[in-house]
C-alpha cells in the first residue's frame, strides 16, 4: 500500500498531474520496454508481447492521473482566493475542509476552504435558507493580502489536503479516483510473465474534465482492445437500497457493463467473467446510469476499438472521504494479471 499512499496524497489537479506522471513513469520504467510522455502530459509505457509479431495486438490500459480541483480566479484586497473547479464537486463536501495552493514557483501553501457569509450564531431565518453552491467557498491563507499576492496568482491549482489511512477492511483518502485505477495497473503489470500481445500502458491526464487525454493518447496508439481502469459508485450506505446500489463495497471487482460514454464489448466482457470464474476471483457487475471512463474516447479512436472497463467500487466519491475496500482492489489486480497475461 505504500505505492498508492504515495500515489494519492501527490498533488495532481486536472491540467497539473506532473508529480503524479513522475511517480508513475518511475514505477513503470522497470517493467516496460519504453516509457514516454506525450505532448498533453499522458505517461504511456509500453511492454511488449511475446507472441509472434504479426498475430501481436495492441491493448491499451487507461487509468487517470488528475483528480478534481479548482483554479484560483481572483485574489481579493484582504488575500481571500476564489474559485474556479475543475471537475465535479457536491457542495456539501467543501464544508470545513483544508487545501493545498499550488502558488508562485510551484510553492505548495496550505489554506482552509470556507464559506462566505456569516456564522450561523447571527444569520437570520432567511439567511439559514439559503441553497449551498460551490461558488460560495473561498480558501484562506491566513496571510495579509500583500503577501498572498506576492505567493499566489490567477490559475494557480488548488487540491483538498487528506492523508492516506487505513480503516477497517478499507484505505481511504482523496484521489482514490483515480490513483487506485493507476496503482491496480502498475501492480498488474509488475506480475506478468508471458504476456503475447503489446501492452500499452497509460496513466492519463484531465480526465476530470472531459476525457482529454485519453481521446489524444488512444488517437496516437490506436489499439485494438482498450481497458480503462477507474473507480464506480458503491452506493451501498444507510438510506439507499439495492436496486440502485450500481455496486456494493468489498463484493469484488466490477466488470462494467455499460456507462453514459460507452457499452462495453460483450467478448471482453464474457472473457472478464470467464476468467474471473475460473481464477475465483470475486467480481460483480457494473451498470452506471451517470459517469463515464476513459473506456469512452478509447472506443473511439480512429477506426475504434473493443473496449470495456474494470471499477473499483467507492464509497463518497468526490470527497476526501473516498474509500476503497483492500479485498476489491486485490480482485482487480488479480482479475487484470490473469487477462493480460493469457
Amino acid at each position: 500500500m505504500k505505492l498508492l499512499k504515495k500515489l494519492c496524497e501527490a498533488f495532481g489537479g486536472s491540467g497539473c498531474e506532473q508529480e503524479v506522471a513522475a511517480i508513475v513513469a518511475a514505477e513503470l520504467e522497470p517493467v516496460c520496454s519504453k516509457v514516454t510522455i506525450d505532448t498533453l502530459g499522458n505517461v504511456i509505457g509500453l511492454k511488449k508481447g511475446r507472441g509472434k509479431k504479426a498475430g501481436r495486438k495492441k491493448i491499451m490500459l487507461a487509468a487517470h492521473m488528475d483528480e478534481i480541483g479548482f483554479l484560483v480566479s481572483h485574489i481579493d484586497a484582504r488575500g481571500f482566493l476564489r474559485l474556479q473547479p475543475a471537475g465535479g464537486f457536491d457542495p456539501r463536501t467543501l464544508m470545513s475542509q483544508r487545501v493545498t495552493v499550488l502558488g508562485k514557483g510551484e510553492k505548495k501553501l496550505r489554506g482552509l476552504l470556507c464559506v462566505a457569509g456569516k456564522p450561523i450564531h447571527v444569520q437570520t431565518a432567511e439567511e439559514r435558507k439559503k441553497e449551498l453552491r460551490v461558488n460560495d467557498f473561498y480558501v484562506d491563507l491566513g496571510m495579509t493580502g500583500k503577501e498572498v499576492k506576492a505567493r499566489v496568482e490567477i490559475g494557480d491549482r488548488v487540491i483538498w489536503e487528506r492523508g492516506f489511512s487505513r480503516i477497517g477492511h478499507c484505505v481511504s483518502c482523496k484521489a482514490l479516483d483515480d490513483r487506485v485505477g493507476l496503482y491496480i495497473m502498475i501492480e498488474a503489470l509488475k506480475r506478468l510473465k508471458k504476456n503475447r500481445h503489446d501492452i500499452y500502458a497509460v496513466g492519463t491526464v484531465q480526465e476530470e474534465v472531459g476525457l482529454r487525454g485519453a481521446i489524444t493518447a488512444s488517437y496516437a496508439i490506436d489499439p485494438d482492445l482498450a481497458i480503462a481502469l477507474d473507480v464506480t459508485l458503491a452506493v451501498d450506505t444507510p438510506d439507499s437500497d439495492e436496486p440502485t446500489s450500481i455496486t456494493r463495497m468489498g463484493e469484488g471487482i466490477a466488470i462494467k457493463l455499460m456507462d453514459a460514454a460507452s457499452i462495453s464489448d460483450a467478448t471482453v466482457v464474457r472473457d472478464l467473467r470467464d476468467l474471473a470464474e475460473a481464477n475465483e476471483i470475486k467480481h460483480q457487475f457494473e451498470i452506471l446510469p451517470r459517469g463515464s471512463t476513459d473506456a469512452g474516447p478509447m472506443q473511439r479512436a480512429k477506426c475504434g476499438a473493443r473496449s470495456a472497463a474494470l471499477s473499483i467500487p467507492l464509497r463518497y466519491v468526490h470527497s476526501v472521504n473516498e474509500s476503497a475496500h483492500l479485498r476489491d482492489i486485490e480482485a482487480g489486480i488479480d482479475l487484470l494479471a490473469a487477462y493480460l497475461d493469457r
